[in-house]
């Protein structure tokens, strides 16, 4: 009888092309599977609660997987971990638990949250190169703050939406949209059922031309009613985005 598994994982975007698997280059995904075949000789699907982009991190990616017989939760999570090390991928079971047959990683999930990091200093990065956006000009937290309102509640996403997205409608709900700054680090708390391709980093690089005086606040009202991507701002970089939780 077989047996389905919930994991939470950690990674490092950085040399990854994303969670999904890629023909040409390494993602969380397929280092799942390849930790999981190399540890028990099943090979599986490893379902993923979000599709991050090449680049973007994770710090509470949920994903589900069956094996064809039960195994103790400490002895997968030990193994894959073992294992992934082993191919030096960037990814971290945190960890393992079984679940019904009927969860579903992506479809069971009621909620997600993403964290956006900005540094605004002067001097560039070194540590935290991959890890958050570099503005070296500076931002005016209070204004982006005010932005922001006008982007939370139930809206027609268009002019923050990829050109790519294949989400059926642009409507979606945001719920949560703080921005707190903690010296030189900013950072964007979002959360909301489900988003459009890009639409944290479209919605935050819009913010950050309210932060840099090119836009008024409430000029976030304008770009939302006008539903057109060209009448925002930029795509912020994919290394300041992290995956933080999955609600169920």
């Amino acid at each position: 009888m077989s047996q389905r598994y919930k994991i939470i994982v950690e990674y490092d975007g950085t040399s990854l092309l994303g969670w999904q698997k890629q023909l040409d280059g390494p993602s969380a995904q397929e280092a799942l599977e390849q930790a999981i075949f190399n540890f028990c000789g099943q090979k599986v699907e490893v379902y993923g609660a979000g599709r991050t982009d090449a680049g973007v991190h994770a710090i509470g990616q949920v994903a589900h997987f069956d094996l064809s017989s039960p195994i103790d939760v400490f002895r997968i999570r030990e193994a894959l971990n073992a294992h992934l090390r082993t191919q030096e991928a960037p990814v971290s079971v945190l960890s393992v638990e079984e679940v019904d047959n009927d969860f579903n990683a992506r479809f069971s999930a009621c909620g997600r949250a993403y964290i956006y990091r900005i540094t605004n200093r002067r001097s560039p990065l070194v540590l935290d190169k991959y890890r958050s956006w570099w503005v070296y000009v500076p931002l005016n937290v209070e204004k982006m703050r005010q932005g922001a309102q006008y982007l939370l509640g139930h809206h027609d996403f268009t002019s923050f939406r990829a050109a790519k997205c294949q989400a059926k409608s642009p409507l979606k709900t945001l719920d949560k949209l703080d921005i707190i700054q903690d010296g030189e680090n900013i950072t964007f708390y979002v959360e909301a059922r489900s988003f459009l391709h890009h639409q944290v980093r479209n919605m935050v690089g819009t913010l950050k031309m309210v932060g840099d005086g090119h836009l008024n606040p409430e000029d976030i009202k304008t770009i939302i009613e006008k539903k057109d991507r060209a009448a925002a701002g930029p795509t912020a970089p994919a290394h300041g985005l992290y995956l933080q939780r999955i609600f169920y």
